[in-house]
């Protein structure tokens, strides 16, 4: 059984709006995301275990606003009080996250199969984002992550970089054509490159 694409039905390769006399690395870069383990870990209220100690990835959780730490396969986003999205390119890491995480602490949720990822880059990626939410995006900086909404649709932002500004966009995968559609949109005016 194969996997289908969150966005199979809307995502075409290609350039795109004012993209003429403009060399690839002047154009936005808008790609879907597949295949990452996404993992919420939520720390029940009457836990009294230490989280900070937790290993995961050689990465440990900080329970600390719009924070992520982070390494070359693994990303941990603050999502909320004693709440985190674990994302990473390693599947198997899946194991060690539920075996770090006792069930009598930890509510650990595999999400991988319900969300849409977008991610932008370019200078213009922030432009974009100002376009359909009320977020200060002037404040976010690199390893930053915040939940809002764009055009009305939930979704979780995460600053990979900031030269070129790099950003992930996750959606419930319900919402991940309306989400692609309004980030194509507003991203018309400064040409992009659909890979």
């Amino acid at each position: 059984m194969s996997t289908i694409s969150a966005l199979a039905n809307v995502h075409s390769v290609g350039q795109f709006g004012d993209h003429e006399n403009k060399n690839d690395n002047d154009l936005l870069k808008i790609s879907e995301i597949k295949d990452l383990l996404i993992v919420q870990i939520v720390q029940y209220k009457n836990s009294s275990i230490s989280f900070e100690s937790i290993d995961i990835d050689g990465l440990n959780l900080k329970d600390e606003p719009l924070s992520v730490v982070n390494n070359n396969e693994t990303r941990i986003l603050w999502n909320g009080p004693k709440n985190w999205f674990l994302i990473s390119t390693k599947k198997d890491l899946l194991n060690n996250v539920l075996e770090a995480f006792k069930e009598t602490d930890f509510a650990v949720t595999n999400l991988s199969h319900s969300r849409a990822i977008i991610e932008i880059e370019g200078e213009e990626a922030i432009e974009v984002l100002k376009k359909g939410c009320p977020f200060n995006f002037n404040t976010l900086k690199k390893n930053n992550s915040i939940n809002s909404t764009y055009n009305g649709i939930a979704f979780t932002v995460d600053k990979l970089d900031d030269n070129p500004n790099k950003i992930r966009l996750f959606t419930l995968r319900s919402f991940g054509e309306s989400l692609h559609h309004s980030i194509t949109d507003a991203s018309l005016e400064f040409g992009y490159k659909s890979l």
